[in-house]
């Protein structure tokens, strides 16, 4: 009997050891593969551009290092403004950028962004994730040899530094101002010229007088950036991005070949960075509106006037693409009734609560 026993421990002994013995022979089988990803963003902007860090870090730990993804700023590689290019041609194999950024290609690409009065961050991500909107930018991408993932999302934007202020629809009239995705289109109809300039090279734009306005991300970014030192005039809402995500761009080829393991991990880091942003933002950004209005900075809402003008040209300009872009058409078909559901719900459940919570707070402290 005492030998029946020492027999059953030696076999548990002997499965522990090649279990031991195994695990690491498993994880030494995965390849060791090293990717670069082109950002569209400066290092300066340590909120935007590090979202292209925080998925290197994460992916590299998860895969024990088999896995690297170097990190490289915005004209590293290639300028900020052609990172899907580079990831398409297989320059590199990711990027990471705002897809709104090729709607000159397409206008369809500002699905994947923002578009003009539409979704907030959880109403864009619920739309990614579960409306359906994931899947048809999935098919969108396969005709540009790219795979997307949400990789950040900066919450609502400021609307903007203008060096004279805007009253009135007339104002913005052969104003020359720096401003992305399909907002310049709706501007173009209101009788300003935007410019499409990548994030490090608006400061000497606007200091220049190359440009009159600008609009970037919100007072973390834009005290980083200067812009209160050549235009006094900041405006709010950013109506034309009310909760913008950023993209990770993967070529679909150099996707294909990553094992499933590495897919998952890269997955999920993407979407790590996608909650870090915009709780870094929403951090940052109210110390930073304090110290730009104590050092001067004017900052004013736009007028409904001008909210009202917008938001009739950018209904146009949808209806106008729906009618001339069948891709664009097949995402706005799914997208704008989404979009009233969700309008209607959060204006119950939320919008409501919060206007009187802000009110009532903002009367407290006048009290």
């Amino acid at each position: 009997m005492e030998r029946r026993k020492f027999l059953a421990g030696a076999g548990v002994g002997a499965v522990a050891a090649t279990a031991g013995v195994a695990a690491p022979a498993i994880a030494q089988a995965q390849p060791e593969i090293k990717w670069r990803l082109a950002s569209s963003f400066p290092k300066s902007l340590d909120t935007i551009y590090g979202a292209g860090e925080i998925i290197a870090k994460r992916v590299a730990e998860v895969t024990d290092n088999k896995f690297q993804i170097r990190v490289f700023a915005g004209g590293e590689i290639v300028p900020g403004l052609q990172v899907l290019d580079a990831v398409q041609n297989g320059t590199v194999e990711c990027g990471h950028t705002a897809a709104y950024y090729y709607v000159g290609k397409d206008p369809t690409f500002a699905f994947d962004c923002a578009m003009p009065f539409g979704l907030n961050a959880r109403q864009q991500n619920a739309w990614q994730l579960y409306g359906g909107g994931r899947e048809l930018m999935a098919e969108f991408y396969a005709g540009y040899n790219v795979v997307s993932f949400l990789a950040g999302n900066s919450g609502a934007q400021m609307g903007g530094w203008f060096r004279k202020e805007i009253k009135t629809p007339d104002d913005l009239k052969g104003l020359k101002m720096r401003i992305a995705g399909l907002a310049g289109q709706v501007l173009t109809k209101l009788g300003a010229v935007p410019q499409q300039v990548a994030g490090g090279d608006i400061y000497p734009a606007l200091e220049k007088g190359t440009i009159d306005a600008a609009e970037w991300i919100g007072p973390y970014d834009d005290e980083k950036l200067g812009f209160f030192k050549v235009a006094q005039n900041y405006y709010y809402p950013g109506w034309w991005e009310a909760g913008p995500s950023f993209s990770l761009l993967i070529n679909k080829a150099e996707w294909d070949k990553l094992p499933k393991t590495y897919q998952a991990a890269l997955e999920a880091a993407a979407m790590e960075a996608n909650v870090r942003m915009g709780a870094k933002y929403d951090v940052a950004n109210p110390a930073a509106l304090k110290r730009l209005v104590g050092s001067g900075t004017k900052l004013q809402p736009y007028s409904k006037e001008v909210l009202q003008a917008a938001y009739k040209a950018t209904f146009e300009l949808y209806d106008e693409l729906a009618a001339s872009n069948p891709r664009f058409k097949k995402v706005y078909d799914a997208w704008k009734p989404f979009r009233e559901e969700q309008y209607q719900w959060f204006r119950i459940a939320e919008n409501y609560l919060e206007s009187f919570s802000y009110a009532t707070a903002a009367q407290a402290r006048k009290a």
